[in-house]
């Protein structure tokens, strides 16, 4: 009987280039590109000339891994991997960092505008058509990228400022390259301080719901209010929401957030007249998380408030990350008498297609038609169209940021029932919105009131 043939042995240096190597591109991976920025950092330690590093990550590859399948996905990658391989030159290195992210190193760039057009010339050669069997697929990338100009930055340092600067990239939409840049150091610092003050805000309990009215349109008689989060910090001054809103959407506090201000508001609107309802809007991360309802019912057998006096509004947006997950959230809300609304219409992708999909109670129109209703052929044209389609769905509607008589005059005239804006009142604290009401619902009279 012959012997087995003695395992092949495994020598240090295959070990090391193993554990520098992405298995499924050929590529180096996270270690490797910091080796090499290290080795870069200190060869120049006598003289740092600049170099660039970049990381670029692929737009929209979860749909396409999702459509396709994972081994379509895989070699995807891997075709992404052979082009980004064959555009760097002999000093460039290119690695793979993450599951659509790569990063590359370009000792010979000195300066920013140098960095950003090689970094395009990338993202060019990415975009032609991907071949996925018999079918084909296009990509789009995003990128980042940060300079080495001292020896007080390290690989860890120049990585972060990249993927700073591949999130604005990424905001800004895809195919953008961004640079980092001193300012762009300042914002993100003011963000982190801001997260940090919110975080201390959120669990004192300081964030505090306003009240804007929602009117009937013919008669002005307040028929409900939107609830708005106000927050003023003991070092920050009035923050707006503008600011403080997307920072707890991308900080992950967004639920925490939600649910003081939906207790304080619902605590509020108890001592209202019985016959007005709130209106609450949900940020587009809880339409994703399945303990939305529950947490919402929560609340409101915590303060008593009654479930069918409540809307919710959510905007396409938010539909559009999860529908399945966003669709079971509303039935659960409307199957315990909540009412649903969508917010900002006419300014999503595929509005049409979520009125079929998903069962509203109410839409509100965008105050962007509503601004120019009075110039603009198109918004007054739209809006006709917006109104007749509820009427055939059995809609209701409300018109948003009515700010003069005349808008509310011609709305009233095409037939909406229901408006909001600065022409009735801004949004006001908990006990401002209990003396308006006391103003405006003295008599059922008609009235044309404004705070």
């Amino acid at each position: 009987m012959q012997p087995a043939p003695a395992p092949e042995r495994t020598t240090t240096a295959d070990q090391s280039d193993y554990a520098f190597t992405d298995a499924l591109t050929g590529l180096g991976n996270m270690r490797r590109f910091f080796d090499k920025i290290n080795r870069l950092i200190e060869e120049r330690a006598d003289d740092p000339a600049p170099f660039a590093i970049g990381v670029l990550d692929l737009d929209g590859f979860k749909p396409i891994n999702d459509l396709f399948g994972r081994a379509a996905g895989d070699e995807i990658l891997q075709q992404v991997a052979m082009r980004l391989r064959a555009a760097m030159d002999s000093n460039s290195t290119v690695t793979r960092i993450g599951a659509d992210e790569f990063a590359f190193l370009f000792p010979l760039v000195f300066s920013e505008e140098a960095a950003r057009e090689k970094t395009r010339l990338l993202i060019e050669i990415l975009s032609a058509p991907y071949d996925v069997g018999q079918r084909t697929a296009r990509l789009s990338a995003s990128a980042g990228c940060s300079l080495y100009y001292s020896e007080e930055e390290t690989s860890e340092v120049l990585l972060n400022k990249a993927e700073t600067a591949l999130y604005q990239a990424k905001r800004t939409g895809r195919g953008a390259v961004v640079v980092y840049t001193r300012e762009m150091e300042e914002a993100a610092k003011r963000v982190t301080h801001i997260e940090q003050a919110l975080r201390r805000a959120v669990a004192a309990g300081e964030v505090e719901p306003h009240f804007q009215p929602i009117v009937d349109l013919e008669t002005r008689r307040t028929v409900g209010f939107e609830t708005l989060a106000r927050w003023t910090d003991r070092d920050l001054g009035p923050v707006s929401p503008g600011i403080f809103i997307p920072i707890a959407e991308e900080r992950g506090i967004i639920g925490q957030l939600s649910q003081l201000v939906l207790r304080k508001a619902t605590e509020a609107a108890r001592d209202w007249p019985k016959d007005l309802f709130l209106s609450f809007n949900l940020s587009p991360s809880q339409l994703v998380d399945h303990n939305t309802g529950l947490q919402i019912l929560s609340i409101l057998e915590r303060t008593g408030f009654d479930p069918r006096r409540l809307e919710i509004e959510i905007t396409e947006t938010g539909l559009m990350n999860d529908p399945t997950s966003a669709r079971r959230i509303v039935e659960d809300l409307r199957r315990v008498g909540i009412r649903v609304s969508l917010d900002d219409f006419g300014t999503g992708q595929s509005s049409l297609g979520r009125l079929r999909e998903f069962h509203f109670d109410k839409l509100k129109i965008d105050r962007a038609f509503v601004a120019s209703i009075l110039d603009d052929r198109p918004s007054e044209h739209i809006i006709r169209a917006i109104l007749a389609m509820c009427e055939g769905l059995g809609m209701d509607v409300v018109a948003e940021g009515i700010e003069a008589e005349a808008q509310a005059d011609r709305l009233v005239q095409f037939g909406c029932a229901g408006g909001q804006g600065y022409l009735f009142g801004r949004p006001c604290n908990a006990d401002a919105t209990l003396g308006y009401l006391r103003q405006n619902n003295e008599s059922p009279a008609q009235r044309k009131a404004s705070v």
